[in-house]
């Protein structure tokens, strides 16, 4: 695995909508997620509008690399405030490199600044080098299956 790369992560903020779709776009595609862009385009503009239920990070090295998004909530299991990485995106050119490594390090430390103290996620197992990148970083999975429901 690439050595870590320094990255900053920049906070977005309504009006980063349009940048952050198109990436979002290849994200979900990937994923072989199939949303409706105009709830996305809701869903998105109502996070970067209220903090307490999430932030949405541009990953940036020289450029923009990608974009992290992280949702609040709270577990009693870990004393409290928790958080889930929903996504995690880099662009092409960025994978591969470190800055996968760096931008999951600079999270974690915003994120425990926030006050979370436990940070989840999901991967599909076929994606290896996601796979490969979390683990490498300390995520283990649980002794018990996430289970959901659309309501």
């Amino acid at each position: 695995m690439a050595p870590m790369v320094p990255v900053v992560l920049r906070v977005a903020a309504p009006g980063d909508e349009d940048a952050l779709l198109a990436m979002m776009h290849d994200f979900n595609l990937g994923e072989g997620i199939t949303l409706d862009a105009a709830v996305l385009r809701s869903a998105l503009s109502r996070l970067l509008r209220d903090q307490t239920l999430g932030v949405v990070w541009f990953i940036e090295t020289d450029r923009v690399a990608g974009y992290l998004v992280v949702t609040f909530g709270y577990d009693l299991e870990f004393g409290g405030p928790d958080s889930f990485l929903t996504e995690l995106y880099l662009v092409p050119e960025a994978r591969g490199h470190g800055v996968g490594a760096g931008a999951l390090a600079a999270m974690e430390a915003q994120v425990r600044a926030l006050g979370a103290r436990a940070i989840h996620l999901m991967v599909r197992p076929e994606n290896e080098p996601a796979v490969r990148l979390y683990a490498s970083a300390g995520y283990v999975a649980p002794p018990r299956l996430l289970l959901s429901k659309r309501l």
